[in-house]
């Protein structure tokens, strides 16, 4: 397989991740489904890590990997050396970029997770907002998450989104760890052939 054929199937898998976790991210400012004041949604919430770690971030390295496929195997304009080592160097240097992106995001819906969301805990007129739980204490005891009053469900709402959230993000961190490797090899490789995509098309 050609080292841009496989670049250009990565981002490929990267822009619908990318796209799903900025809109995770937007859903988790409205914790349960409902608007609330800034005060009252969860710290994590605005440290954006859905729309900048893993989205903002992700679409440089996405697209970066989409238009190696362009320069593959027989190079630029039909000169075989022409940008084939720099082209895969490059991208090397975007994949780090989507690893530091996609880390940011995982770690932020690591905290998140453990520390769960920020509720209103009195049931009555009066309202008190914090966070009720304590490392992670929640995620196996669900009797406590009658400790959160307001807004309704919004335990299952940030559990959900943020845990959409690691998924994806570790997802997209495995990602951009093969496109590193399989760009260290096609900067190395220089040619096509060392990549195997030549061989049977006639150029040498």
């Amino acid at each position: 397989m050609c080292c841009g054929g496989c670049a250009k199937c990565l981002g490929v898998t990267l822009i619908p991740l990318t796209i799903l976790c900025v809109l995770a991210n937007i859903l988790l400012f409205f914790p349960g489904g409902t608007i609330e004041i800034s005060d009252h949604i969860s710290d994590e919430v605005w440290y954006f890590g859905g729309i900048l770690g893993s989205g903002v971030l992700m679409v440089f390295p996405a697209l970066v990997f989409l238009g190696l496929k362009n320069n593959d195997c027989c190079g630029c304009c039909g000169n075989e050396s022409c940008g084939k080592r720099f082209a895969m160097f490059s991208s090397i240097i975007f994949a780090v970029v989507g690893i530091v992106g996609a880390g940011y995001s995982f770690v932020v819906s690591v905290v998140a997770l453990n520390r769960g969301p920020k509720c209103n805990i009195h049931s009555s007129n009066s309202s008190q907002w914090e966070y009720p739980f304590n490392n992670g204490d929640y995620l196996g005891d669900h009797d406590l998450w009658l400790m959160c009053q307001s807004p309704e469900s919004i335990v299952p709402w940030n559990l959900t989104l943020f845990s959409l959230l690691l998924i994806m993000s570790g997802i997209q961190l495995v990602l951009c760890a093969i496109q590193a490797i399989n760009g260290l090899f096609g900067a190395l490789c220089g040619d096509c052939k060392c990549c195997g995509c030549c061989e049977g098309n006639g150029t040498v």
